[in-house]
């Protein structure tokens, strides 16, 4: 056979006519079928980076009868392939560029697995005090009462409870039982011993922080005047408690701080984040009826499949006024919209387009339901679906069941036994937080409170699979998917969707909210750790300590 040299050149005239397959296997073959001796390596990498093509020279074959040889082979591979290459500039970039699509999409040497992450196994969820972290104070000891009013749905109220914890702790103080929001657009009137385990609540914090269901009346009647009420600016730092906020509590012995949720700092030392998650992830369990009826729906599920999607949708109308986005409704969609945004009156006004644009506007059912497709989530995937009222009811849906025939709601689980939790959205918020947990992959088409609270979680538990839109990138892509064939429709979500599927490497100390990305209670296993688990089950469990599993169990 002839021996092989390479000249610059440019690949793009000769190649059209290929398929994508085709001028891959052709450039791979021919890159591999004569390698550059030893002492030709320093010109090969060199030159790894350029478009070439191949000049042989005649030995003891003719030029003319390679190249009808070359043309045969090609002619062979096409046969085969069956269809040509729409975007070979695409393919061209991402063959002569491998190290860079390696790192971006890594399916080309080791396939996504959809329904769980393949480094999981390697973190685990760490939270627990630190031998320096002094013990709560008690009760008569600590600088006064603290208040906190939480505000909005359940899933808000919970980052304000947990944030409730850590701010007593800066102060020193004693924490009384939150009270919930019974004024927010949802009107629930459940108080916090109808949604969480109050006894567990203030026994598994007892080492953090001195908790009181209520303030001792005795207490009550030698203060002079009834507890100071403030609002603290969003995002406030330990010091500005300290500085601001301790103050007034030495002098008044009972402070009550409102509309609390999202008032403290993002960022704080790690003992106070560990605390963070003890709150949320341990100490803030649900009441019996709940999580009784929550394992129900699990347990439902897991019987018509092994494993299941949870999709979060949120769609009702209140969040579509609230986004200010337009989804085709014409004046119908829009009177109704702005009827409800009416009721924000700080709201400014915004423009659609551009709300759409910077990612801003939920996903409808229907392009949860094309994402999941291009995935890789077959039409007989089991879909558990969370949501209050859907925007434009059943047809708003009919897309997503469409996709997925398998759908299935907790009213469709569960009917009877639903009947008490009814009135209570934020009952029924917590049936759909359970099972969401519990699924196999969780899907959201937003980033609110629950999808936060529970990416979060779902990392600290063993980094359960966990999709989030890029809804920035994926709104090009939904407005220009009728351009394109199914193929590079799917092909373009895979890419986009790349650091949005809930992989440990996901999450960096510093990146997006805390409750989000709990960076600091999540830990990586040695070496030798991973080889002893190797032979161990590798579920959510067993990704957790064992003083954690205790806490778990109760």
């Amino acid at each position: 056979m002839g021996v092989a040299k390479v000249r610059k050149c440019d690949i793009g005239g000769g190649l059209k006519n290929l398929t994508s397959s085709s001028a891959a296997n052709l450039a791979f073959l021919l890159q591999h079928s004569h390698p550059p001796s030893s002492h030709n390596n320093n010109n090969h990498h060199h030159h790894q980076k350029q478009h070439y093509c191949w000049r042989f020279q005649k030995k003891s074959m003719s030029r003319s009868f390679i190249c009808g040889l070359m043309l045969f082979s090609l002619g062979l591979i096409s046969l085969f392939t069956g269809h040509v290459a729409s975007h070979l500039e695409h393919y061209s970039n991402r063959f002569m560029k491998g190290a860079f699509y390696h790192n971006l999409d890594r399916s080309s040497h080791a396939p996504v697995d959809i329904w769980k992450s393949k480094s999981s196994k390697l973190y685990y969820g760490c939270s627990s005090r630190g031998p320096h972290f002094p013990r709560a104070v008690n009760e008569r000891s600590s600088n006064g009462y603290l208040l906190i009013a939480t505000s909005g749905g359940l899933n808000q109220q919970r980052t304000g409870i947990t944030d409730a914890v850590v701010v007593a702790r800066i102060l020193n103080a004693t924490l009384v039982v939150p009270e919930l929001d019974h004024h927010s657009f949802w009107k629930d009137d459940s108080d916090f011993l109808n949604i969480f385990d109050v006894n567990w609540f203030i026994s598994s914090l007892a080492k953090d922080v001195t908790i009181v269901k209520r303030i001792p009346d005795k207490v009550m009647r030698s203060m002079e005047k009834p507890p100071y009420t403030m609002r603290v600016p969003r995002k406030s730092t330990p010091e500005y408690y300290l500085d601001q906020v301790l103050p007034i509590l030495l002098r008044r012995r009972a402070l009550q701080l409102t509309k609390f949720d999202y008032r403290l700092a993002n960022s704080l030392d790690d003992e106070l984040q560990k605390l963070r998650c003890r709150v949320n992830f341990h100490a803030l369990r649900f009441t019996k009826p709940i999580e009784e009826l929550g394992k129900k729906l699990v347990m439902r599920m897991r019987k018509m499949a092994k494993r299941f999607i949870a999709v979060h949708l949120r769609f009702e109308p209140d969040m579509l006024a609230f986004s200010g986005c337009y989804y085709g409704g014409g004046d119908k969609e829009r009177n109704e919209l702005a009827a409800i945004r009416k009721r924000w009156v700080t709201l400014p006004d915004l423009s659609p387009e551009g709300e759409r644009k910077r990612g801003k506007c939920p996903l409808t059912p229907h392009e949860v339901g094309l994402m999941l497709r291009a995935l890789g989530f077959k039409n007989d995937s089991y879909l558990y679906v969370a949501s209050g009222e859907i925007y434009g009811g059943e047809e708003t849906l009919k897309p997503l069941r469409d996709l997925f025939p398998n759908f299935y709601t907790k009213e469709m689980l569960a009917n009877e036994e639903l009947k008490p939790f009814l009135p209570f959205s934020s009952r029924l918020a917590a049936l759909d937080y359970i099972v969401c947990d519990e699924s196999d992959v969780f899907v959201t088409n937003n980033n609110g409170n629950m999808a936060k609270i529970l990416a979060g979680r779902r990392r600290y538990m063993g980094h359960k699979r966990t999709i989030r839109p890029n809804a920035k990138k994926l709104s090009s892509i939904f407005m220009t998917r009728h351009e394109m064939d199914w193929d590079t429709f799917a092909r373009k979500v895979r890419s986009c969707q790349i650091g949005f599927l809930g992989e440990p490497e996901e999450m960096r100390p510093g990146r997006g909210e805390f409750h989000e990305y709990p960076s600091s209670c999540v830990c990586k296993k040695e070496l030798s750790d991973h080889k002893d688990d190797m032979e161990q089950p590798t579920g959510p469990d067993a990704l957790i300590s064992k003083e954690w599993k205790e806490w778990r169990r109760g």
